[in-house]
Protein backbone atom coordinates (compact mmCIF):
# COMPACT_ATOMS: atom_id res chain seq x y z
CA UNK A 1 0.00 0.00 0.00
CA UNK A 2 1.50 3.05 -1.27
CA UNK A 3 1.30 6.96 -0.50
CA UNK A 4 0.55 8.73 3.11
CA UNK A 5 -2.73 9.35 4.55
CA UNK A 6 -2.49 12.86 5.65
CA UNK A 7 -5.18 14.29 8.24
CA UNK A 8 -5.83 18.51 9.36
CA UNK A 9 -6.22 19.13 12.46
CA UNK A 10 -6.71 22.29 14.61
CA UNK A 11 -3.86 23.35 17.15
CA UNK A 12 -6.66 24.42 19.30
CA UNK A 13 -3.43 23.11 22.18
CA UNK A 14 -0.04 22.99 22.09
CA UNK A 15 -0.61 19.99 23.49
CA UNK A 16 -2.05 18.78 19.40
CA UNK A 17 1.81 18.27 18.63
CA UNK A 18 2.35 15.94 20.92
CA UNK A 19 -1.10 13.67 20.44
CA UNK A 20 -0.67 13.90 16.49
CA UNK A 21 3.38 12.85 16.71
CA UNK A 22 2.47 9.87 18.84
CA UNK A 23 0.00 8.59 16.58
CA UNK A 24 1.88 9.19 13.75
CA UNK A 25 5.04 6.86 15.44
CA UNK A 26 2.23 4.21 16.44
CA UNK A 27 0.95 4.11 12.93
CA UNK A 28 4.33 3.83 11.46
CA UNK A 29 4.73 0.52 13.61
CA UNK A 30 1.63 -0.80 12.22
CA UNK A 31 2.76 0.40 8.71
CA UNK A 32 0.63 2.97 7.82
CA UNK A 33 2.80 5.91 6.41
CA UNK A 34 0.49 8.80 8.14
CA UNK A 35 0.79 12.33 8.75
CA UNK A 36 -1.13 15.92 9.66
CA UNK A 37 -1.39 19.57 8.80
CA UNK A 38 -2.12 21.72 11.17
CA UNK A 39 -4.51 24.56 11.16
CA UNK A 40 -5.32 27.80 13.22
CA UNK A 41 -9.32 27.66 12.43
CA UNK A 42 -11.92 24.85 11.77
CA UNK A 43 -13.50 27.33 9.12
CA UNK A 44 -10.11 26.53 7.28
CA UNK A 45 -9.12 22.97 8.13
CA UNK A 46 -12.62 22.34 6.34
CA UNK A 47 -11.83 24.15 3.09
CA UNK A 48 -8.86 22.25 3.11
CA UNK A 49 -10.53 18.74 3.48
CA UNK A 50 -12.98 19.70 0.51
CA UNK A 51 -10.25 21.34 -1.94
CA UNK A 52 -8.59 17.69 -1.56
CA UNK A 53 -5.36 19.33 0.87
CA UNK A 54 -6.06 16.50 2.82
CA UNK A 55 -7.69 13.06 3.17
CA UNK A 56 -9.16 13.23 6.44
CA UNK A 57 -9.60 15.84 9.22
CA UNK A 58 -9.90 15.53 12.94
CA UNK A 59 -13.75 17.98 12.89
CA UNK A 60 -15.50 19.13 15.65
CA UNK A 61 -19.39 19.02 15.26
CA UNK A 62 -19.42 22.29 14.12
CA UNK A 63 -16.87 21.75 11.34
CA UNK A 64 -18.65 18.31 10.60
CA UNK A 65 -21.68 19.96 9.98
CA UNK A 66 -20.63 22.45 7.64
CA UNK A 67 -18.23 19.81 5.63
CA UNK A 68 -21.42 18.18 4.84
CA UNK A 69 -23.66 21.14 3.57
CA UNK A 70 -20.46 21.77 1.63
CA UNK A 71 -19.53 18.30 0.06
CA UNK A 72 -20.38 14.65 -0.01
CA UNK A 73 -18.35 13.37 3.21
CA UNK A 74 -18.15 10.87 5.70
CA UNK A 75 -18.13 10.40 9.71
CA UNK A 76 -15.57 7.35 10.06
CA UNK A 77 -15.03 7.20 13.30
CA UNK A 78 -15.07 9.48 16.55
CA UNK A 79 -14.11 8.49 20.85
CA UNK A 80 -16.19 6.81 22.72
CA UNK A 81 -16.14 10.08 24.82
CA UNK A 82 -17.54 11.65 22.01
CA UNK A 83 -20.71 10.14 21.83
CA UNK A 84 -23.97 10.84 23.84
CA UNK A 85 -22.94 14.12 26.06
CA UNK A 86 -25.13 16.86 27.37
CA UNK A 87 -24.73 20.38 27.61
CA UNK A 88 -26.54 21.95 31.04
CA UNK A 89 -27.70 25.55 32.09
CA UNK A 90 -27.23 26.41 35.92
CA UNK A 91 -27.28 29.35 38.28
CA UNK A 92 -26.39 29.74 41.81
CA UNK A 93 -28.22 27.79 44.37
CA UNK A 94 -28.95 30.81 46.33
CA UNK A 95 -30.78 32.83 43.15
CA UNK A 96 -33.99 32.38 43.66
CA UNK A 97 -34.22 30.86 39.88
CA UNK A 98 -36.27 27.69 39.72
CA UNK A 99 -37.45 27.56 36.04
CA UNK A 100 -36.38 28.04 33.24
CA UNK A 101 -39.45 30.53 32.98
CA UNK A 102 -37.62 32.38 35.54
CA UNK A 103 -34.66 33.55 32.92
CA UNK A 104 -36.89 35.70 30.70
CA UNK A 105 -35.18 38.79 30.57
CA UNK A 106 -32.48 37.77 32.57
CA UNK A 107 -28.67 37.15 31.53
CA UNK A 108 -27.13 33.92 30.47
CA UNK A 109 -23.69 33.34 29.93
CA UNK A 110 -21.99 30.99 27.34
CA UNK A 111 -19.50 30.27 25.95
CA UNK A 112 -17.37 31.93 22.65
CA UNK A 113 -20.04 32.34 19.44
CA UNK A 114 -19.01 29.53 17.76
CA UNK A 115 -19.39 26.29 20.89
CA UNK A 116 -21.54 23.58 20.20
CA UNK A 117 -21.48 22.95 24.00
CA UNK A 118 -21.29 26.41 25.63
CA UNK A 119 -23.65 28.62 23.43
CA UNK A 120 -25.42 26.89 20.28
CA UNK A 121 -27.08 23.63 21.67
CA UNK A 122 -27.88 25.07 25.08
CA UNK A 123 -29.53 28.10 23.56
CA UNK A 124 -31.31 26.22 21.34
CA UNK A 125 -32.30 24.19 23.93
CA UNK A 126 -33.98 26.76 25.84
CA UNK A 127 -35.85 28.43 22.79
CA UNK A 128 -37.59 24.60 22.73
CA UNK A 129 -38.47 25.36 26.24
CA UNK A 130 -40.48 28.74 25.25
CA UNK A 131 -37.11 31.02 26.50
CA UNK A 132 -35.71 33.22 23.99
CA UNK A 133 -35.58 36.86 25.48
CA UNK A 134 -32.68 36.81 26.71
CA UNK A 135 -29.58 38.98 27.39
CA UNK A 136 -26.30 36.49 26.21
CA UNK A 137 -23.22 37.27 27.61
CA UNK A 138 -21.04 35.79 25.06
CA UNK A 139 -17.17 34.74 26.31
CA UNK A 140 -15.04 34.39 22.80
CA UNK A 141 -12.40 33.12 23.83
CA UNK A 142 -10.18 31.18 20.94
CA UNK A 143 -12.94 32.20 18.41
CA UNK A 144 -12.48 29.76 15.12
CA UNK A 145 -11.49 26.56 17.57
CA UNK A 146 -15.40 25.67 18.22
CA UNK A 147 -15.24 25.45 21.57
CA UNK A 148 -12.37 23.13 21.61
CA UNK A 149 -10.51 25.83 24.30
CA UNK A 150 -11.94 25.60 27.91
CA UNK A 151 -11.32 29.64 28.65
CA UNK A 152 -14.97 30.37 27.31
CA UNK A 153 -16.80 28.45 29.44
CA UNK A 154 -14.79 28.91 32.04
CA UNK A 155 -15.01 32.78 32.15
CA UNK A 156 -19.01 31.85 31.63
CA UNK A 157 -18.68 30.12 35.03
CA UNK A 158 -16.81 33.01 36.88
CA UNK A 159 -19.51 35.62 35.56
CA UNK A 160 -22.65 33.11 37.02
CA UNK A 161 -20.85 33.17 40.25
CA UNK A 162 -19.55 36.93 40.54
CA UNK A 163 -23.02 37.93 39.78
CA UNK A 164 -22.47 39.60 36.15
CA UNK A 165 -24.74 36.60 34.72
CA UNK A 166 -27.60 35.14 36.35
CA UNK A 167 -26.93 31.71 34.21
CA UNK A 168 -24.50 29.64 32.67
CA UNK A 169 -24.06 27.14 29.96
CA UNK A 170 -21.48 24.72 29.90
CA UNK A 171 -21.08 21.01 28.62
CA UNK A 172 -21.81 18.72 31.42
CA UNK A 173 -18.39 17.59 31.90
CA UNK A 174 -16.96 21.15 32.47
CA UNK A 175 -19.71 21.62 35.33
CA UNK A 176 -18.03 18.71 36.97
CA UNK A 177 -14.74 20.30 36.80
CA UNK A 178 -15.26 23.06 37.67
CA UNK A 179 -16.75 22.28 40.54
CA UNK A 180 -13.61 20.25 41.32
CA UNK A 181 -10.94 22.93 40.44
CA UNK A 182 -13.21 25.34 43.05
CA UNK A 183 -14.38 27.70 40.08
CA UNK A 184 -17.78 26.72 40.72
CA UNK A 185 -18.00 25.24 44.25
CA UNK A 186 -19.57 22.31 45.47
CA UNK A 187 -22.97 23.00 46.31
CA UNK A 188 -22.89 26.77 45.13
CA UNK A 189 -25.10 25.75 42.14
CA UNK A 190 -27.88 23.82 40.75
CA UNK A 191 -28.96 22.56 37.21
CA UNK A 192 -31.82 24.64 35.86
CA UNK A 193 -32.06 22.25 32.37
CA UNK A 194 -29.95 19.98 30.65
CA UNK A 195 -29.84 19.31 26.72
CA UNK A 196 -31.13 15.53 25.17
CA UNK A 197 -27.73 13.57 24.61
CA UNK A 198 -25.75 14.56 21.51
CA UNK A 199 -22.46 13.78 20.01
CA UNK A 200 -19.22 15.71 19.61
CA UNK A 201 -16.12 15.62 17.27
CA UNK A 202 -15.20 12.66 14.73
CA UNK A 203 -12.71 11.82 11.49
CA UNK A 204 -14.42 13.41 8.90
CA UNK A 205 -13.48 11.68 5.14
CA UNK A 206 -13.10 13.91 2.13
CA UNK A 207 -14.65 12.68 -1.29
CA UNK A 208 -12.00 11.08 -3.46
CA UNK A 209 -9.60 9.79 -0.50
CA UNK A 210 -7.88 7.11 -1.06
CA UNK A 211 -9.66 4.14 -0.22
CA UNK A 212 -7.31 1.41 0.69
CA UNK A 213 -5.48 4.26 2.88
CA UNK A 214 -8.66 5.32 4.76
CA UNK A 215 -9.64 1.53 5.49
CA UNK A 216 -6.26 0.73 6.87
CA UNK A 217 -6.37 4.12 9.28
CA UNK A 218 -10.08 3.43 10.14
CA UNK A 219 -9.35 -0.57 10.81
CA UNK A 220 -6.08 0.41 13.14
CA UNK A 221 -8.22 3.20 14.83
CA UNK A 222 -10.51 0.44 15.62
CA UNK A 223 -8.07 -1.93 16.92
CA UNK A 224 -6.50 0.13 19.52
CA UNK A 225 -6.65 -1.15 22.94
CA UNK A 226 -6.22 0.90 25.84
CA UNK A 227 -5.16 -2.36 27.36
CA UNK A 228 -2.17 -2.24 25.35
CA UNK A 229 0.53 -0.32 26.85
CA UNK A 230 1.89 1.37 23.78
CA UNK A 231 -1.38 3.03 22.97
CA UNK A 232 -2.69 3.72 26.78
CA UNK A 233 -0.44 7.13 26.43
CA UNK A 234 -2.15 8.21 23.29
CA UNK A 235 -5.75 7.68 24.10
CA UNK A 236 -4.75 9.22 27.26
CA UNK A 237 -3.80 12.49 25.80
CA UNK A 238 -6.74 12.29 23.08
CA UNK A 239 -9.38 11.66 25.98
CA UNK A 240 -11.13 7.74 24.85
CA UNK A 241 -10.87 4.69 26.13
CA UNK A 242 -12.13 3.39 22.28
CA UNK A 243 -12.52 4.51 19.07
CA UNK A 244 -15.93 4.02 17.53
CA UNK A 245 -17.55 3.36 14.40
CA UNK A 246 -18.78 7.36 12.71
CA UNK A 247 -21.86 8.21 13.45
CA UNK A 248 -24.04 11.44 12.00
CA UNK A 249 -27.04 10.64 14.25
CA UNK A 250 -26.24 12.67 17.18
CA UNK A 251 -25.63 16.07 15.32
CA UNK A 252 -29.28 16.93 14.87
CA UNK A 253 -29.68 19.28 17.66
CA UNK A 254 -26.75 20.87 16.28
CA UNK A 255 -27.99 21.10 13.10
CA UNK A 256 -31.23 22.71 14.17
CA UNK A 257 -29.34 25.41 16.47
CA UNK A 258 -27.34 26.25 13.24
CA UNK A 259 -31.02 26.85 10.99
CA UNK A 260 -31.95 28.53 13.71
CA UNK A 261 -29.18 31.82 14.43
CA UNK A 262 -28.14 31.09 10.53
CA UNK A 263 -24.71 29.99 11.23
CA UNK A 264 -23.96 28.89 8.01
CA UNK A 265 -26.51 28.56 5.10
CA UNK A 266 -27.46 25.82 2.73
CA UNK A 267 -24.17 25.46 0.64
CA UNK A 268 -22.15 25.86 4.06
CA UNK A 269 -21.19 29.54 3.51
CA UNK A 270 -20.47 31.67 7.15
CA UNK A 271 -23.67 33.49 7.51
CA UNK A 272 -23.10 34.06 11.18
CA UNK A 273 -23.21 37.97 11.06
CA UNK A 274 -20.99 38.01 14.30
CA UNK A 275 -18.64 35.24 14.04
CA UNK A 276 -15.29 36.11 12.46
CA UNK A 277 -12.64 33.24 13.11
Amino acid sequence: MGGTLLMGAVAYDPKVVTIWDGFREWFATKGLDFDYVLYSNYERQVHALLAGHTHVAWNSPLAWVRAARMGPVTALAMRDTDCDLTSVVVVRADSGIESVADLVGRTVAVGAVDSPQATLIPLSHLRSLGVDDVKIQYHDIAVGKHGDHVGGERDAARALMSGAADAACMIDGNHLLFGVEGTMPAGSTVILAQTPPYDHCNFTVAPGAPAELVGRFRSLLLEMSYDDPEVRPLLDLEGLKAWREGRTTGYAQLERAVEEVGFYDGAGNVTAVSYRP
